[in-house]
């Protein structure tokens, strides 16, 4: 939490080089103490424990170190820390809805997880090997999505509304490229990459193929969902990607899995509820996109 606090105010400045920075070397420090730990100490899974909490504690430090180094807006002074209860409010107005949609995505993963589980074991362990690569073509994306909602951000705040159009496209035109090429290469080399997950279990695989065959390549739909909503919260509009996300994916994966599923129980038409929901969140979201950016537009040229 505190390393993911400072990384986000040096982003919040354009500052994105360091998180980067800290955040490898603690990934770096965190596979050679599983080495040290599990092979040459023999300590088994409680080692690769500790070598998590050491390599989270030192990405926090390197943080902390270079926030109370700073010279600018963003310096840490522990003297001067205290509560404002207008931006405290701010912040709650903000953050509170953005946590409550990752809850609404995991509820609705939760149900579709169970739906998997019914299956049997090799299916669960061929949806979670898929699942991992997958996790991949995110990070990739959901670069993007922090960069819009960090630059939509500053624009708004230096009252320069046209540029908020321009951030919105550049992150579009990006995370569908990435998200595009990343997924290609996941769906091509599939076999491959599932043989670091699944080296001995080709019936696994066959089920991990099933859910790449579906969700890969539709993934960069989700790529544009993420960054429809980091616009939005850019604009200080988090109560509406909120609702809308708990419409296009929660209730509508529930009704999915219990009619569509229901009538049609295979793992395809299953993992069809994901682009399904992709499509009609995005839709959503880019009609409340639409409305936020001519309000806000509207209102920064009545303060001008």
């Amino acid at each position: 939490m505190f390393y993911n606090f400072g990384a986000a105010s040096l982003r919040a400045i354009g500052n994105t080089k360091h998180p980067l920075y800290y955040l490898a070397f603690a990934g770096l420090l965190n596979v050679a103490l599983n080495v040290l730990f599990v092979v040459f100490f023999g300590i088994g899974v409680a080692g690769v424990a500790l070598a998590t909490i050491i390599s989270q504690y030192c990405s926090a430090l390197l943080v902390f170190i270079h926030l109370l180094r700073s010279k600018g807006s963003e310096r840490l002074i522990i003297s001067k820390i205290r509560f404002t209860a207008s931006k405290l409010s701010r912040i709650i107005t903000v953050g509170l809805p953005a946590g409550l949609q990752s809850t609404l995505f995991a509820i609705s993963n939760v149900l579709i997880q169970s739906s998997i589980n019914g299956f049997g074991e090799i299916a669960v362990a061929g949806n979670s090997a898929a699942g991992n690569i997958e996790g991949f073509i995110y990070i990739a994306m959901n670069a993007f999505y922090h960069s819009s909602q960090t630059f939509v951000s500053q624009n708004v705040g230096a009252k320069k509304p046209e540029r908020v159009r321009k951030v919105f496209g550049i992150c579009m035109l990006y995370v569908g490229v990435v998200g595009g090429l990343v997924s290609a290469t996941v769906y091509f080399f599939a076999p491959e990459l599932l043989l670091v997950y699944l080296p001995d279990a080709p019936e696994a695989v066959g089920y991990a193929l099933q859910r790449i065959s579906v969700i890969t390549v539709t993934y960069v739909l989700c790529g544009f969902m993420e960054v429809l909503t980091g616009t939005m919260r850019g604009m200080g509009r988090s109560v509406m990607p909120m609702l809308v996300s708990l419409i296009g994916t929660c209730i509508l994966r529930v009704f999915w899995v219990y009619t569509i599923f229901a009538a049609f129980p295979t793992l395809p038409v299953l993992f069809i509820s994901y682009p399904v929901s992709w499509v009609l969140t995005s839709s959503a979201h880019f009609c409340c996109y639409l409305y936020s950016r001519k309000k806000l537009e509207r209102m920064l040229s009545g303060a001008a």
